[in-house]
């Protein structure tokens, strides 16, 4: 996904869209000196200037089912037991320390479930050409002529002063895709530091585990491409506002993974949007096409494995809870769901 970014948590999703393959070519590299981001918890710093909208949103992640582990075995009578991971598309090592726990489930897997194993070679080659033509004007309008003038030069001084007659031409859920990740954390990426999700990756194959993914890029990149153009512009404008907090909206991830508190950032997302003046509407295409829909294809897509047994699924971590969520989807298909960590 490494990535979409209305704010914080479209980092988290569209980083599945990464491919494995690309990390793997890096990894006889050896990766720089670590590099550690600046920045601080935007969720503690509501809790000082904002303090209603803080404890609305400690309140509403209270609420959310399974919103406080991120490691899940997950059993049923007749089958080996399978682990499901909740992941964060982020290099930090506070967070690519794999725990012990999840570890030993790893290392027992019989297959390891990822969001997208594709690999940059054949379909997947045609399938970024699909990406492309999917995130391209084909209808006479510019980026330029649906954002303001200001806010073009603010996406255009975020992607590295790209040529405007390249930038104009794409749709705001492209941009979003390239404004998704802090200058710190693209940074450890271009050093060859690599997000969770691909050290899990790389562990399954140093393992001889065999990957699977249960998307295809053209079913990801369908998804983004069928949020309604008025919610991209509100998400991408909400991105555009907040520019100024991505290294905080890093750090705020980073802490909430680790206090296994990912379902508050969805929250949080909404509220900074709305500070920014994007109502909540702007995300709802976004929260069923890109979490709601996904989570039930990818259930799908993982339940051959879970019969089979001894499988490890890793997924982003706001999959994971809710009534919509992929543990209660997986209950619902009969097995027991118990929290690890």
């Amino acid at each position: 996904m490494k990535v979409l970014k209305p704010l914080a948590l479209a980092a988290t999703l569209a980083a599945s869209c990464y491919p494995v393959a690309p990390a793997a070519a890096q990894a006889n590299a050896a990766p720089a000196s670590p590099m550690r981001c600046n920045g601080f918890n935007l969720l503690d710093k509501l809790a000082a200037t904002d303090p209603a909208v803080h404890d609305r949103i400690v309140a509403k992640t209270a609420a959310l089912r399974n919103g406080d582990a991120l490691l899940w075995k997950l059993e049923k009578p007749g089958s080996p037991p399978s682990h499901l991971l909740g992941t964060v598309h982020l290099t930090d090592e506070r967070i690519t320390r794999l725990a012990p726990a999840t570890e030993a489930a790893l290392s027992t897997a019989s297959v390891l479930l990822i969001e997208n194993a594709a690999k940059p070679t054949g379909p997947t080659m045609r399938s970024n050409s699909a990406i492309l033509d999917a995130g391209i004007y084909t209808d006479g309008r510019s980026l330029d002529t649906v954002l303001s003038e200001s806010e073009f030069e603010e996406v255009r001084a975020a992607t590295g002063g790209m040529p405007p007659e390249i930038l104009r031409r794409y749709r705001p859920w492209i941009v979003s895709l390239m404004l998704s990740a802090s200058a710190c954390e693209r940074q450890r990426i271009a050093n060859g530091h690599r997000v969770l999700d691909m050290v899990v990756a790389e562990r399954a194959s140093d393992r001889g585990i065999p990957i699977e993914g249960l998307e295809t890029t053209e079913e990801q990149i369908s998804a983004l491409a069928a949020i309604p153009e008025d919610e991209q512009l509100g998400m991408l404008r909400a991105s555009i506002a907040l520019l100024g907090d991505s290294e905080n909206l890093r750090e705020t991830m980073v802490q909430l993974y680790l206090a296994r508190r990912m379902g508050a950032l969805w929250e949080l997302q909404l509220a900074l949007a709305e500070k920014a003046g994007v109502p909540a509407s702007a995300f709802a295409s976004f929260e069923r096409t890109l979490i709601a829909d996904r989570n039930r294809r990818m259930r799908d897509a993982a339940l051959p494995y879970l019969e089979e047994g001894g499988a490890f699924i890793a997924v982003g971590a706001l999959h994971l809870p809710g009534t919509a969520g992929l543990i209660e989807l997986l209950r619902g298909a009969g097995y027991t769901a118990a929290a690890v960590e």
